[in-house]
């Protein structure tokens, strides 16, 4: 992979109209529905076959006629892209291959004009390997003050040929690479991602800058990327006998959710509070248990972590209940909002993994039954809109887009594919570039292909295509969001009223805040019809149903709905 170089001049003035005006706490967050964006595949500028920011500046209207109140960028730092840009070689500079420091400030600013707040990835748990830092640490040798800034340690074995300890990369393989002089150093996911020291005080010295940085820049917040890794257990003890370690795994790890990290997280948050704005940390912590990931969030720390257990179950009642139940005990004694997620850069499309039976993971290769999946994936969206707290869409899910699960090897990028007994390395299949058009070069993406192919039929699910048919995807998301922000029910809140229900059947009601009409969300997950009691002066709001009108198909009379096969129903009462 070629090297990029970037500028790395001073950010632009910014100046405070930048920033979402100053007011009074509004709590935002708690139920905000934040839309990411995966820089490379949303939209090309320049027709290079890659996207950038100012395919995403153009594209920023979509956003916001969508309903969605925020944006999240996925990693548009300068970097080698040896994992898409997970591998940050510069904090402070933005990646030629998406543009300049001034396409980012122009993003935030068109964003905010257009009431869209900006939240930007931060990936503190590993540096690129081209970063100043370790190029200097290798370049001079044992000894060097700046191999304390990442894990260096001498290996094991007569002539330490040996790693140091049996810690294995996320990716596949040992979780260590050794130097020509011989030390070897630590990196949990590819070799070019060397993890960095987090018990060395340049460390958090440079980070709480990178902080102030982009604040500066008029950022409204931060995903913190791996937040669950910094911190190591004491000594870097060995793991012992263990299967193959996994992406979005939850198994008790000593390289994973120490207790150390809050103190991390406590000492970002006095720096974030001294910014106006509510600016806000989203976690991206993977725990062996909800209640861990509550930890992240305690009023002193991080305002929102995202829900990797919901996203990993199945399109099952039982299994649903359960993690909608557990999220919103662990998350109200520390006052934060449960946050719901289905979709995202690392996994199978949702649409794609409901088509297919449980058990098989959260990366997937099958098509299955596409028709089932989006059926399925439909009436998700909908119960995870109802829900109390913040909901999180991956870009291309409000058009319903499968996952490209026939990639030839030959295109594939993601670094886990290449390596053996790694992750399926299939998370390119949810990386494809999205479609904005029925025809033209890449459907709209940019006019110099895409740096993925897309499948032949995508500008049938384009958002041009979908715009303004009645009972489209798209229409169902806008109008979701559409009525989740105007219903007094519906956002914010700590907990639901559950309601009978048959087996197989989803159904709980939500009190107004203050005046106004309660709302009652039936989802059914079995493949038949079923009939479910709601209240006799309900109306239906919305269906997850591919039809014009919201009400059509849903019989009502004396009391009970009858409600279709993987369906879910809003109704007002």
């Amino acid at each position: 992979m070629s090297q990029h170089t970037a500028d790395t001049a001073q950010a632009p003035t910014t100046s405070a109209s930048t920033s979402v005006p100053a007011q009074a706490s509004t709590g935002w967050w708690r139920d905000a529905v934040i839309y990411q964006v995966y820089p490379r595949s949303f939209a090309d500028s320049n027709a290079d076959g890659m996207g950038d920011l100012e395919g995403i500046r153009a594209r920023l209207p979509h956003l916001r006629d969508l309903g969605v109140d925020a944006v999240w960028l996925s990693p548009f730092y300068a970097s080698p892209q040896a994992d898409a840009g997970y591998d940050v070689a510069d904090y402070r500079a933005v990646d030629p291959m998406f543009g300049s420091l001034l396409d980012a400030d122009a993003v935030i600013r068109d964003a905010h004009g257009l009431g869209l707040r900006v939240i930007v990835d931060l990936v503190p748990n590993h540096s690129s390997d081209q970063h100043e830092w370790f190029k200097r640490a290798l370049a001079e040798g044992p000894g060097s003050p700046l191999r304390e800034r990442y894990h260096f340690r001498a290996g094991k074995g007569a002539n330490g040929e040996l790693p140091p300890n049996d810690w294995e990369s996320i990716f596949g393989g040992p979780a260590w690479t050794r130097v020509a002089d011989g030390e070897w150093y630590l990196h949990l996911f590819a070799p070019e991602q060397p993890d960095l020291n987090w018990e060395h005080p340049a460390v958090g010295d440079e980070f709480r800058s990178i902080l102030r940085f982009w604040l500066d820049m008029g950022v409204d917040g931060f995903r913190i990327d791996v937040a669950h890794g910094l911190v190591k257990a004491e000594g870097l003890p060995d793991l012992g006998a263990h299967e193959q370690l996994k992406l979005l795994g939850n198994d008790v790890m000593p390289f994973f959710d120490q207790d150390g990290v809050h103190d991390i997280y406590r000492a970002w948050r006095l720096i974030l509070d001294e910014y106006a704005g509510e600016r806000i940390f989203v976690a991206e912590a993977w725990t062996p248990t909800v209640e861990r990931t509550a930890h992240y969030v305690r009023p002193d720390e991080l305002h929102q972590a995202f829900n990797f257990q919901y996203l990993s179950s199945y399109w099952d009642a039982t299994e649903l209940r359960d993690i909608i139940d557990r999220s919103l005990d662990s998350m109200r004694p520390v006052g934060a909002p449960a946050t719901w997620v289905l979709s995202n850069h690392d996994v199978t499309r949702h649409t794609t993994r409901y088509a297919n039976p449980p058990g098989l993971g959260t990366q997937q290769r099958v098509a299955a039954d596409p028709a089932l999946g989006l059926r399925r994936a439909r009436a998700a969206t909908l119960l995870m809109l109802a829900l109390p707290g913040s909901a999180y869409v991956y870009q291309g899910e409000e058009l319903g887009l499968p996952d490209v699960v026939d990639l030839p090897d030959e295109v594939r990028q993601d670094p886990s594919f290449f390596r053996a007994a790694g992750q399926d390395g299939f998370r390119d299949g949810c990386r494809v570039p999205i479609p904005w058009t029925v025809a033209g070069p890449s459907y709209g993406f940019g006019a110099g292909g895409s740096w993925l192919p897309q499948p032949a039929g995508w500008g049938a699910l384009s958002v041009e295509a979908q715009t303004g048919v009645p009972g489209s995807t798209l229409e169902m998301y806008r109008s979701a969001l559409a009525v989740r922000r105007a219903h007094p029910a519906l956002g914010a809140g700590d907990s639901v009223e559950w309601l009978k229900a048959p087996e197989g059947v989803l159904a709980f009601r939500r009190e107004p805040r203050g005046d106004g009409e309660a709302f009652v969300c039936v989802a059914n997950t079995t493949g038949a019809d079923v009939r479910v009691r709601v209240p006799a002066a309900g109306r239906v709001l919305l269906t997850s149903a591919a039809v014009p009108d919201p009400a059509a198909g849903i019989e009502s009379a004396g009391g009970e709905a009858l409600v279709p096969a993987d369906t879910t129903v809003w109704f007002t009462v």
